[in-house]
Formats: structure tokens, C-alpha cells, sequence
């Protein structure tokens, strides 16, 4: 019986198959004669969503499944048709075959499923430009790291044992746990390193400066400094690149935090969070001021997927938290924020990934890991201050002092607020 659900399911099957269609005729040469365009598209979506329907209704076993065969065999016919002629391409072929599938999806009721597949296949041919640049850009060598660390963390990762060692009280070391924090930050990291591969290295400077935060905030400070006092007229340019890779850090924090521990992202979001209105407010100011355009180059660094980058994460993070544990436990809470500011010197993605842990196993302390990561933050902070106002031009000095002034203020300011709230229930 033909119902208003099955309607539905027509419906979303046309508009599917208009999408893909549409999309096919924009990216298709005006030369180029493709077999299949809009109308074709939506054509073979709602053949998929009839055939499910006539296979359900009628009782009709393996009817889509011969429906799909008949469909790809037209389209092997007008590929080998098209290939004659020197086009070898087969993107239209392929979404064809994935317009049927997707038609039958709907048709079988999985509306979701397939509206999600059909969002990511355009989203793939649409970045058509861009993955072409990725792939010229990608060195054989960053293939085989990612292939590397994918099967270490496949392979190796479950055989690694689920508890701690080390003599108690400090028995706090989990092999698992700290390689699954290596998989996390190289993860985000890797975010990073593939944006800049895309995107390329030379960019105008307020995107050198974010792309710069998600890389490392500590090279885009000094090179700018040391940029500074070679060209001092540019120096709120290059205050606002040195500023906006600094706000980007502050928001990594947060969203690395919260993936290991959600509840921690409430108070240290409060505190970051102000941090980085601050950051951003001063960052339209320097913006508004800037009256040229300079560019920046952005290095990527190596393949944060690379097993020596990822081991020395793995035993930085495990060093920092055997002291966060000896430190809490023999200085106490002072002793926490004593580590943070240590370890903020050089390094805020350990010892907030290892107060993110120290939350998660014990709720009571997750104000207290707030604290102990904005320190590490602002720790962090005032040592690219240092060097900036060391290497830096007198104009990028002074406004550079002024941000972090700023920027110390709202965190004490978020720190207060975020207290008020107290350890979750």
C-alpha cells in the first residue's frame, strides 16, 4: 500500500538524486558529454526507491540487487562508450552506481543513512580541487608514517595492558591510557599539518597565525619576532598573526581536554574562554590597525604521525604525570599548580591531557586541574612573551606586553567564576 512514509521516501530519493545531478552538471566540461546529468541522476535514486518498494509490497526477493546489476551494466556500456574517446574518468560512473544505492536506501526505509552518505559524496566531489592539491602536496614519506602509526595504534593498542604500574603512590602509569593520549594529539596535530598542506605555506598573515595556532603557537612567536626587526613598520601585522595563534591554542586546550574529560571543559572553558575573547578582541584591534597586507609562511613540521614524534609525546606525557602524582601527593594542591607552571614552560598539551586523566579518575579534582592547565596555559604564554620582547622590535614589545597583561587579568577573572561552580556531582 502506498502510504504517505513511501512518499517521504520518494521524495528524499528525488531530492537525492537532483543534489548529485546538480552537482555532476556544474563540475561536467562544457565539451564534455557525460551519460548521465540531473535528470539521469534523479532518474536512477528514485528507480532504487521504486525497486525497494516493489521488492517489499510484492515479495519480490532480490529484486534491487537485479535492479542494481541491470543499472551497472548500462553504466559499464556508456564508460566503455566514453573511454573510446580518451575521457577514462569514472567519478560520474561511480555516483551513478552510489545514486541507486542510495535510492534504495530510502526506499527501504534507511532515510538517514542514506541523506548522510549523499551529504559526504558531495562534500567529496565538491573538494575535487582541494584533494587534488592534497595529493600533490603529500610526500610518499607522510604516507608511510600515517600507514605506520594507523598500525601500531590498530595492532598495538588493544595488547597493551589496562592498568597502572610504578611503586605506590605514584603507580599512576597506564601504557594504555598514555598511548591513547599519543593517538589523540597526534590526531589534532595532524588536523593542523594537513590544513597547511592543503591550504599551502604562504598565506596573508592573520591565516599564517591561525593555521601557525593549530601547528605550534611557539614557532609562528618567534618567527614573527625575529621578523620584526627586520621590518619594525609591520610589527602589529605581525603582533596580530603571533596574537591569533595564541587565541587558537587556547581553544585547542579546551576541545582536547573535553575529549578525554567532558565535565573539565566547563570550568577550564570559563577561563580559556575569556582568554580567548580577549585574544580575539585585541586581534580585531591590531586587525583594524594593519593597514598593509604582509604574508607569512607557515612551516608544518614534521608528520605528527611520525612513531619517533609520537614516542617522545608518549614519555613527555608519562613524565609529566608521574610529577603531577608526586607533586600532589607530597606538596599537595600547591604542589599541582607548582607542576603545571613548570611544565607550561615548554610543553601545555602534556600536562593538560594528563590533568584531563587526573580528573576523570577522581571528580573531586577537576577545579583543581582547571587551575593546574590555565597555569600551564599562562605559563606557556609568558615564555613566548619573553622571547618575543627579547627578539622582537620595541613596537611589537610593547603591545605584546600588553596582551599578556590582558590576557593574565581574564584568566584570573575565569579562574574566579569558574570556582563558583565546584567539583561536578
Amino acid at each position: 500500500m502506498f502510504t504517505a512514509d513511501w512518499a517521504f521516501r520518494f521524495a528524499v530519493a528525488l531530492g537525492l538524486g537532483l543534489l548529485l545531478g546538480l552537482e555532476r552538471e556544474w563540475a561536467k566540461d562544457d565539451r564534455e558529454q557525460s551519460f548521465a546529468g540531473v535528470r539521469t541522476f534523479a532518474l536512477i535514486t528514485l528507480t532504487g526507491a521504486v525497486t525497494a518498494f516493489l521488492q517489499q509490497e510484492l515479495g519480490l526477493d532480490g529484486l534491487a540487487l537485479a535492479a542494481f546489476a541491470a543499472i551497472g551494466a548500462l553504466i559499464v556500456v556508456s564508460y566503455a562508450v566514453t573511454a573510446a574517446k580518451g575521457d577514462v574518468g569514472m567519478t560520474t560512473e561511480v555516483s551513478a552506481l552510489l545514486a541507486f544505492v542510495l535510492g534504495a536506501l530510502c526506499g527501504f526505509g534507511q532515510v538517514g543513512v542514506a541523506s548522510a552518505a549523499a551529504v559526504a559524496s558531495l562534500l567529496l566531489l565538491a573538494l575535487k580541487d582541494y584533494l587534488h592539491q592534497l595529493a600533490r602536496r603529500v610526500e610518499i614519506a607522510d604516507i608511510y608514517a600515517t600507514v605506520k602509526f594507523a598500525l601500531i595504534s590498530v595492532i598495538v593498542l588493544p595488547l597493551l595492558p589496562n592498568e597502572t604500574f610504578g611503586p605506590a603512590p605514584l603507580d599512576v602509569i597506564n601504557p594504555y591510557k598514555v598511548w591513547l593520549m599519543v593517538v589523540l594529539i597526534a590526531g589534532l596535530n595532524f588536523v593542523g599539518y594537513v590544513l597547511v598542506k592543503v591550504l599551502g605555506n604562504e598565506h596573508g598573515i592573520g591565516l599564517t597565525g591561525v593555521l601557525g595556532g593549530l601547528v605550534s603557537s611557539t614557532a609562528v612567536t618567534l618567527s614573527f619576532s625575529q621578523r620584526s626587526r627586520k621590518e619594525p613598520r609591520q610589527a602589529q601585522a605581525f603582533v596580530l598573526a603571533i596574537v591569533l595563534a595564541w587565541t587558537i591554542m587556547f581553544v585547542r586546550v579546551v576541545v582536547m581536554t573535553a575529549v578525554v574529560y567532558r565535565p573539565l571543559a566547563a570550568p577550564l572553558g570559563i577561563a580559556l574562554g575569556l582568554m580567548t575573547v580577549a585574544g580575539l578582541g585585541v586581534s580585531l584591534v591590531l586587525w583594524r590597525r594593519s593597514r598593509s597586507g604582509p604574508t607569512g609562511t607557515v612551516t608544518t613540521g614534521a608528520n605528527p604521525f611520525e612513531l619517533g614524534e609520537a614516542i617522545k609525546f608518549g614519555l613527555l606525557f608519562g613524565v609529566v604525570t608521574v610529577a603531577a602524582k608526586a607533586a600532589e601527593v607530597y606538596l599537595g594542591e600547591g604542589g599541582l599548580y607548582l607542576a603545571g607552571a613548570v611544565a607550561g614552560l615548554t610543553d601545555v598539551d602534556a600536562i593538560a591531557l594528563s590533568m584531563a586523566n587526573l580528573a576523570a579518575t577522581s571528580p573531586d579534582s577537576t577545579t583543581v586541574a582547571a587551575r593546574t592547565i590555565v597555569i600551564a596555559v599562562l605559563a606557556n604564554t609568558a615564555t613566548k612573551t619573553v622571547m618575543a620582547v627579547s627578539m622582537g622590535a620595541p613596537q611589537l614589545r610593547r603591545t605584546l606586553l600588553f596582551t599578556t597583561g590582558l590576557l593574565l587579568v581574564s584568566a584570573i577573572g575565569g579562574v574566579i567564576i569558574a570556582s563558583q561552580w565546584g567539583p561536578p556531582t
